[in-house]
């Protein structure tokens, strides 16, 4: 069992930052991928950025550039760094695991076997 809780959502303005993160408890294999999805009132989740054990990361278009996903293997945390915020990152947010695994070409939610609980965003213009 992996247990995994968000904490650094808030409200920003246009063009703010957050840095979201994620902390990761309970076991994990030395293979894995963790990711970052958001969903928005009255639309679909979507991938926003995951990384894996080799380090190696992929990003949605609507971000890349903007955002960047990162790990602390010592303190098992996942963080998520959002610059240039736009209205439409206003979501919530939550980090995903999939241990043992290794991420798939493109994010897809049902990978993912351990969820956190999200951490909201808003982005005023």
């Amino acid at each position: 069992q992996v247990q995994l809780v968000e904490s650094g959502g808030g409200s920003v303005q246009l063009g703010g930052s957050l840095r979201l993160s994620c902390a990761a408890s309970g076991h994990t294999y030395s293979s894995y991928c963790m990711g970052w999805f958001r969903q928005a009132p009255g639309k679909e989740r979507e991938g926003v950025a995951q990384i894996d054990s080799d380090g190696s990361t992929t990003y949605a278009p609507s971000v890349k550039g903007r955002f960047t996903i990162s790990q602390d293997n010592a303190k098992n945390t996942l963080y998520l760094q959002m610059n240039r915020l736009k209205p439409e990152d206003t979501a919530m947010y939550y980090c995903a695991a999939d241990t043992p695994g290794f991420c798939m070409r493109t994010m897809v939610g049902h990978q993912f076997g351990y969820w956190g609980q999200g951490t909201q965003v808003t982005v005023s213009s």
